[in-house]
């Protein structure tokens, strides 16, 4: 059966990314050093070398905002194709939600954008059904879209990485009223000194929107 999931990096204030996102700074002032558990230059702790290889593992397919797509705001202009490259690292579909409709855009490797205009129920639906019952929905953020999943309490399970940072503003995880009515617990908690890697499920006894 599709699950719903999501893996997330925030800073121990609780923020996705800092202030002030743009072209030149997708992460916002400070944001960067939010995946230095992840990508920094150092060699990785074995702790996170094992998160890390699961970070894409199961999922059929992605559901993210606009904000993580790319800086563009209002009517799509010139021909933005995302952060990564020509080769994206999903390599399934992926529904971008947005105000403004765009023709599809297919990547080298198997990624291919959709672009969403009726909302994140009908982006998650399109996104479950592309990803059969045998495969996971991931909700890949930002803030926001993570947010309307759990206040829409459709999540299984939520992976959050904790920073030991604090950003003082940006793209807010858990934003007040945020969780509505989901119910979660923790299944695992794991930490380097570079991260604390959190799991937590859908409450026993809880079902799925």
């Amino acid at each position: 059966m599709t699950k719903v999931t999501s893996q997330i990096t925030v800073s121990l204030d609780g923020f996705m990314a800092g202030p002030e996102q743009s072209e030149e700074n997708p992460l916002g002032i400070g944001g960067e050093r939010l995946h230095e558990w992840f990508m920094g230059q150092r060699e990785r702790h074995p702790v996170d070398e094992k998160v890390a290889r699961t970070l894409l593992d199961g999922n059929g397919a992605y559901v993210m905002g606009r904000n993580m797509f790319g800086p563009i705001r209002g009517e799509w202009s010139g021909d933005w194709r995302g952060w990564w490259g020509e080769e994206p690292p999903y390599h399934v579909p992926v529904y971008v939600l947005t105000h403004h409709a765009r023709e599809s855009v297919e990547m080298e490797g198997g990624t291919v954008f959709h672009f969403v205009t009726e909302g994140f129920d009908a982006a998650l639906a399109s996104a479950r059904e592309a990803a059969g019952p045998t495969k996971n929905v991931c909700i890949a953020g930002g803030a926001s879209i993570v947010n309307q999943a759990l206040q829409a309490d459709v999540l299984d399970e939520l992976y959050v990485h904790y920073a030991p940072i604090t950003l003082g503003g940006g793209e807010l995880l858990f934003a007040p009223g945020a969780l509505g009515d989901a119910r979660l617990e923790v299944v695992e908690s794991i930490s380097s000194p570079y991260a604390t890697h959190v799991r937590y499920q859908r409450a026993i006894g809880t079902s799925p929107r």
